[in-house]
């Protein structure tokens, strides 16, 4: 009898260790489920912001050349309107009637008008001025945002390998695979950060 009850005792001992076992893998696998649903967000996140970032450095980089175009249509028609004045100036003194003089000089005042305007139209910002400034801005805004966009990149890089991570660890039940997906998980962090906040604090490309 005393045979038969310490087999009792231990059959019972095994299964509530068993049980406690199963628990304890539940609430590990619990635990890396959320860290998995974490990480997802995180790299949603970063994906969208990426997306976001490769989106306005096309359009930055579409306004560029367009104004860097208007710039040298602008500069074009300066040179001709200028060349044509500089033709007109030298045929001025073979003309004697005083009525031809003022009309000749009348379009030279006219055309050095034009020519000042195309350099620089304060009010309208299409002056030659205005377009190379407004141009270059358009290229730092470009350049800003591409870097942002290089940032987010390898944030989602990050995010996916330790989304891959935290899953071999449920198959594997491997703990340290659990502490690099996090760490690699930081990384994503990171770098999203940077790209938000400081994008030519590090410089990847």
């Amino acid at each position: 009898m005393a045979g038969a009850h310490e087999q009792l005792e231990r059959a019972e001992h095994a299964e509530h260790a068993a049980h406690g076992k199963h628990a304890d893998t539940n609430t590990f696998n619990k635990r890396i489920a959320l860290l998995i649903a974490v990480l997802a967000l995180f790299l949603a996140i970063a994906e969208t912001l990426g997306k976001g970032a490769q989106t306005d450095a096309l359009n930055y980089n579409v306004e560029a050349s367009n104004l860097w175009a208007f710039f040298q249509a602008k500069t074009i028609r300066q040179t001709a309107v200028r060349t044509a004045g500089e033709m007109v100036e030298l045929n001025r003194t073979q003309a004697v009637e005083p009525a031809l003089q003022e009309a000749i000089a009348k379009r030279l005042d006219a055309w050095s008008k034009t020519v000042a305007r195309w350099e620089s139209e304060p009010d309208t910002q299409e002056g030659r001025r205005e377009l190379a400034a407004r141009a270059k801005k358009a290229e730092e805004k470009r350049d800003l945002a591409l870097a942002r966009y290089h940032h987010y990149e390898v944030s989602s890089a990050a995010f996916q390998i330790a989304i891959v991570l935290a899953s071999a660890t449920v198959i594997t039940g491997a703990v340290a695979l659990a502490w690099l997906s996090i760490g690699v998980g930081v990384v994503g962090l990171a770098f999203s950060g940077i790209g938000l906040l400081a994008p030519h604090a590090v410089h990847l490309f």
